[in-house]
Parts: C-alpha cells; sequence; structure tokens
C-alpha cells in the first residue's frame, strides 16, 4: 500500500500484478507525511500501528478504514491493479514454488496439491483479489481499478488523475519458473472458477 495524504491518493497493492513496478512509479511522488508499507525489496512499514503488525503491503480497504476510519478516505483517489483470477493463480504458484525442484518436475501437480491444503488457500497471496478492494457490504469500494493486462494503459490514466508524468514501466519481481499449464486440466480450472467466483463477477473477468 501507498497512502499519500499529500496528493490524496491510495494504492492498494494486489499480489502478483505488477505492484511494485507500480510502486516505481508512484513514489516519486510522495512527500513528507506520506508512507508505503511493503516487505520484499525492504521494510517500509505504516506508521499506524495496527496496520504496521499486518506484517505486508497488502492491507485491505476494510483494514485500513478500520484503523483510520471511513470519513478519513472519503475525498482520496483510491486504486488498484487486478488480474485475471486464473492466470495470477498461476504466477502465484510458479513464485511460491520458485525454490521447490519438485514444481519444476510437475507444475501442474504442484499447484494442485498446494491448492488441496487449506493453509495454502487463506494465504494473502492465493486469496480473492476483490477481497482487498470491498466494504464491508461486499462492494468494491475503490475509485478506479485498472488491469494488468493493460498495465501501461490503465497506469498512465491513474497518473493522468494524480498529475503525474506518463508512466515508463520497468519489470520487477520477475518469477524465473514457468507458470503451470492448468487450462489442460478442467476439472481443476472449473474448481479454482469457484474459488475465486467473486473476482470474476465484481472484476468483470470472463471465466473461459
Amino acid at each position: 500500500m501507498i497512502f499519500s495524504s499529500s496528493k490524496k491518493f491510495i494504492f492498494f497493492a494486489v499480489p502478483k500484478t505488477g505492484t511494485h513496478a507500480v510502486r516505481e512509479v508512484l513514489r516519486p511522488l510522495m512527500t513528507s507525511g506520506d508512507w508505503e508499507q511493503q516487505m520484499l525489496t525492504g521494510r517500509m512499514r505504516s506508521p499506524i500501528p495496527e496496520l504496521a503488525k499486518i506484517g505486508h503491503g497488502h492491507i485491505s480497504y476494510q483494514q485500513l478504514t478500520r484503523a483510520i476510519g471511513q470519513d478519513e478516505i472519503t475525498n482520496y483517489f483510491s486504486f488498484a491493479i487486478v488480474r485475471h483470477p486464473i492466470e495470477r493463480f498461476m504466477s502465484v504458484c510458479a513464485f511460491l514454488a520458485r525454490t521447490d525442484q519438485s514444481y519444476v518436475d510437475d507444475p501442474v501437480r504442484w499447484a494442485k496439491r498446494a491448492f488441496g491444503f487449506e493453509r495454502f488457500r487463506q494465504r494473502i497471496l492465493v486469496r480473492p483479489q476483490s477481497e482487498l478492494l470491498i466494504n464491508e457490504r461486499g462492494e468494491l469500494a475503490v475509485s478506479f481499478i485498472g488491469r494488468y493486462e493493460l498495465l501501461e494503459k490503465d497506469l498512465s490514466v491513474i497518473c493522468e488523475q494524480l498529475g503525474a508524468p506518463h508512466p515508463q514501466l520497468k519489470r520487477r519481481n520477475v518469477t524465473p519458473n514457468k507458470k503451470p499449464e492448468i487450462y489442460t486440466d478442467s476439472d481443476f480450472v472449473s474448481e479454482l472458477a469457484a474459488f475465486y467466483s467473486a473476482d470474476f463477477s465484481l472484476l468483470g473477468y470472463d471465466r473461459s
């Protein structure tokens, strides 16, 4: 997350959607009093203890409103980048298994086995991305949602809203593993589609 009280914007960082490339574009806009929370490339924590103790940078809309109040963010431009749920899941698997030789041997088997564990399904990287972006009524609550598939275009829209220069994107946190080709297993794809049903309905992605 990036919270800018100076520019009145909030970036909700959804895992595995190009967040570190987006952060690099947004950081030059930050001034004194603004803050960022992320742990992958350096331990940056929110000055708000309730958020700092979460321990990662993927803070949800509801967590933020509980910590600072709904009225505090009413006039902020809030945004996030999202990704096709199945494609994102495949990217997450490749990332989490980057040091696991068994994944290299059979990526699809690794993905299916991992998804069978409740603890794996509860990881913030695996959970439906819409959970980070909804209010207590289950409605999308952010001002703008960009798509990973249109990252440069949608980030340009965000930068225009913020009065920032056209973004120069760089690839960051790229996983060397190839993604598991799970589309070859229709039953598993159906299982994932059910798990990510809220993402498909709220974010407007096609299940096919």
